[in-house]
């Protein structure tokens, strides 16, 4: 048989056929195919074996770069632990070495816990959690069988993926339009649970089963009204996280293609393996007739190139030729691609009956001309702070002390905006009305105060966190505004009290260190007092200043003043672990005195080895957060995507360990600020790429931001085998030949992707510049073969088939 030309890179794999919610919306147990009735509730481990392996037979073939896998149901879950076990480790065994797996799991939620969390982060197996909005919107549908609601379970199972710990396993949420809901309210509702991704979903319907809508209403469209308010609220609130379905209409209207199959004319390359081994076409079509989905072939029997060609999965991969001529004709075709499947079918019409508009075309064609038009009308973007020259510095992967002060200014603003937002999507206490009327008089009277303290590198994280809009959130809020209003006032040396709110015994000052009160709620800053200022705490008042002695429950900022660069250890601000590490608690003296002498050892090393690095970390780089330390004694660095100014770092054993990691982490840095002021890459790419330095694929973010740290590296490296001795310096001379060749590599792979924009094209092939620059310089052959070798084995145990 002829191997499809669009083989299978999808998989749906049915863990479990039952459910332990009685949704009356879902299309598996509520629509016309009702083939759940005769199979077996739990997939076999025999069926599991050779699914896995027809699945790294075809993938092998076909040379897939990635096989995306989801386990679905019913509700997995209900398969237990060592079930989802099996599958996962029988899936990664057969891949091994074959291509990359991006496996994930699709759950009602309702009995995730801490132990299904922790299988699933041993094996990367992202999670997604079907939310239809606020308890009103969700218990429409998503009950138990005795009419019990399920959404307190639910919001269980996303606090418990936002938890640190999990955060990195949450795909997203999934939710089914239902126009009784009020769009802003479902949007603003799992908005504030802060998912990585939503997508909602229109009701599965055909011609003969059509949607549900209003009697009253006047809209010819009003499932495409409805999405088309969800747009508007989530264009207002910026685009804080993906929205499939609006993402995949830009996408298509900009001519790439869609991340979903119920938009654009891309091939469907999907499969569904039930828990008996049936292979079936997608569940949607479950919603068209009885038996819509079977395909009469069997996993034990039948290959996956067999069902690559099955004619009910070609007629999903023709493209226009596969549509009705109403479809062919409609100008939105390229975005809308007729629809889902299935929601084009009416019976006893031609082709199968599938040869029809979707029963949503007038919704669809509203969506996506909605968008379009809304897209058309944007107001032209505010000219970049950046010029042509300071971009061009910081592409080639330096930039000088203005260019990154240009940067700086612009996170100033942006963190300016954030406590703006917060300010006006929260409730007022009096207390906080009465520091943020504080904070508005310094801001006129003494803003190089104000700025000094809206520029600490940790108010991003306390913001974001403010705006969840959580039970917790109105206090962080009130809490955070005096907090900064009392830090500006003790900078400004200006008069005046500000009474703060207290949280888990410490009064925070950003920038300028913490106070411990005790059992105390609040806590009464005054300003002016002897060149410093004063806290009341209940009846007693202490005093912090230049002339007075030191108050043990005062936890001042160690900031030490080096030669060109001044640098602050941050050690008392709760807000500052956002680093993905434990940070470490409070440093004593001699602890500090150990980190000062090794930064400026460190900068020292920088200013004469990496002179091109040094005005540019000298101008942005402000904060160091001590991490703890690896019980392997590894080394551990981080920049956090939204503390600009901050790396985080535990201390390494060398001076020389300490500058890498500094000027490595601070490209981190510089690059996300660059990332916040434009776009480099399409940010609705979902491929995943080889990095070199990493044990897995990467998004293209995350290539971007390794690539860009990685000359620092290159340079590091390069610049230690001339310092070095001995062994140390063939080692050195081994890294860099490794560096330079796979930084280049992963130059090239940036510049094929097809995802970079055009000023990203430009901002990678300067990097590429500087990197080529590097290859010219002579290297030992034992040391360049040593350097091949690790290269090779690290791609061979990573990426052995991706580029």
């Amino acid at each position: 048989m002829d191997p499809s030309p669009h083989p299978l890179s999808q998989f749906v794999l049915k863990m479990h056929s039952r459910c332990d919610l009685a949704c009356d919306h879902c299309y598996v147990f509520e629509h016309a195919d009702q083939s759940w009735r005769g199979r077996p509730t739990v997939i076999s481990g025999a069926v599991l074996d050779i699914a896995a392996r027809r699945i790294a037979d075809h993938a092998r073939t076909h040379r897939l770069d990635t096989v995306h896998v989801v386990l679905h149901g019913g509700e997995p879950l209900l398969a237990g632990r060592e079930r989802l076990r099996l599958a996962a480790q029988g899936l990664h065994t057969a891949l091994s070495g074959v291509c990359a797996l991006d496996l994930r799991i699709h759950t009602n939620g309702v009995t995730l816990d801490e132990k299904f969390c922790d299988l699933f982060a041993e094996f990367d197996i992202k999670v997604g959690v079907s939310l239809d909005g606020d308890r009103a919107a969700n218990d429409l549908h998503r009950r138990y069988r005795n009419g019990r609601s399920s959404h307190a379970q639910v919001l269980r199972a996303i606090d418990l993926l936002n938890s640190p710990r999990y955060r990195h396993l949450f795909a997203g949420l999934l939710c089914t339009v239902d126009l009784r809901n009020d769009p802003v309210t479902v949007y603003d509702a799992l908005a504030r649970l802060a998912p990585p991704r939503i997508d909602f979903l229109l009701p599965h319907a055909t011609w003969d089963e059509p949607p549900a809508r209003p009697a009253d209403s006047t809209s010819t469209a009003p499932y495409g009204d409805w999405l088309l308010r969800v747009h508007d609220r989530w264009t207002a609130a910026g685009r804080p996280m993906g929205v499939r379905v609006l993402d995949s209409v830009l996408r298509t209207l900009r001519g790439a293609s869609s991340l979903t199959e119920s938009l654009g004319l891309a091939p469907v390359e999907l499969a569904v393996i039930e828990t008996d081994g049936a292979l079936e076409q997608a569940d949607s079509l479950k919603t068209a007739y009885d038996g819509a989905p079977g395909t009469g072939m069997h996993v034990t029997t039948h290959s996956l190139d067999e069902m690559a060609v099955h004619p009910g999965i070609v007629a999903r991969q023709q493209g226009l030729d596969g549509l009705c001529e109403t479809c062919r004709d409609c100008p939105v075709v390229r975005s809308c691609g007729g629809g889902l499947y299935a929601h084009r079918y009416r019976s006893g019409s031609d082709a199968g009956g599938f040869m029809n508009p979707s029963v949503y075309c007038a919704d669809l064609k509203q969506l996506i001309t909605g968008i379009r038009d809304r897209e058309a009308q944007k107001t032209p973007m505010p000219q970049l702070p950046l010029d042509d020259t300071h971009l061009d510095e910081l592409a080639t992967g330096f930039g000088g002390a203005e260019a990154v002060e240009l940067l700086a200014r612009h996170e100033l603003t942006v963190n300016r905006e954030l406590l703006a937002a917060v300010w006006h999507e929260s409730a007022h206490s009096a207390t906080g009305t009465a520091a943020w009327e504080a904070l508005a008089v310094l801001d006129a009277e003494a803003p190089e105060s104000v700025d000094a303290v809206l520029a600490h590198p940790y108010l991003r994280p306390w913001a974001q966190r403010a705006l969840r809009g959580d039970g917790e959130a109105g206090r962080i809020a009130m809490r955070g505004v005096a907090e900064l209003a009392a830090a500006a006032l003790v900078r400004a040396g200006r008069e005046g009290t500000v009474t703060v709110p207290t949280g888990a015994g410490v009064l925070r000052l950003p920038t300028l260190g913490a106070f411990v009160v005790g059992d105390a709620t609040l806590a009464q800053v005054t300003g002016g007092a002897d060149e410093g200022f004063t806290v009341r705490v209940g009846e007693r008042t202490h005093t912090v200043g230049r002339k007075s002695g030191a108050d043990p429950a005062w936890r001042a900022r160690h900031r030490f003043e080096l030669p060109g660069w001044a640098v602050a250890l941050e050690d008392t601000d709760p807000w500052r672990d956002a680093h993905g590490y434990p940070v470490r608690a409070r440093l004593s003296p001699a602890a500090a005195e150990d980190w000062r002498g090794q930064l400026a050892a460190a900068w020292e090393w920088i200013q004469h080895e990496l002179p091109a690095y040094a005005p540019g970390l000298a101008a942005g780089l402000s904060v160091v957060t001590p991490l703890r330390e690896s019980p392997t004694g590894a080394d551990i660095s981080s920049a956090a995507r939204d503390a600009f100014g901050a790396v985080g770092i535990a201390r390494p054993d060398t001076p020389q360990t300490l500058a890498c990691l500094l000027v490595h982490e601070f490209q981190h840095v510089k690059l996300g600020a660059v990332l916040d002021l434009m776009d480099l890459y399409d940010p609705t790419c979902e491929q995943l790429f080889y990095a070199p330095w990493r044990p897995d694929p990467r998004p293209l973010e995350g290539l971007l931001q390794g690539t860009y740290a990685h000359i620092a590296v290159v340079d590091y490296w390069r610049a230690r085998r001339r310092t070095a001795d001995g062994a140390e310096a063939h080692e050195a001379e081994v890294r860099f030949a490794r560096w330079r060749e796979q930084t280049a590599e992963a130059v090239d792979t940036l510049v094929g992707s097809g995802a970079l924009t055009e000023l990203g094209g430009r901002f990678v092939a300067a990097m590429g510049e500087t990197v080529s620059s590097r290859l010219t310089d002579p290297v030992l052959p034992d040391a360049l073969i040593n350097a091949r070798r690790t290269a090779a084995d690290h791609k061979g145990r990573t990426a052995p088939e991706a580029g």
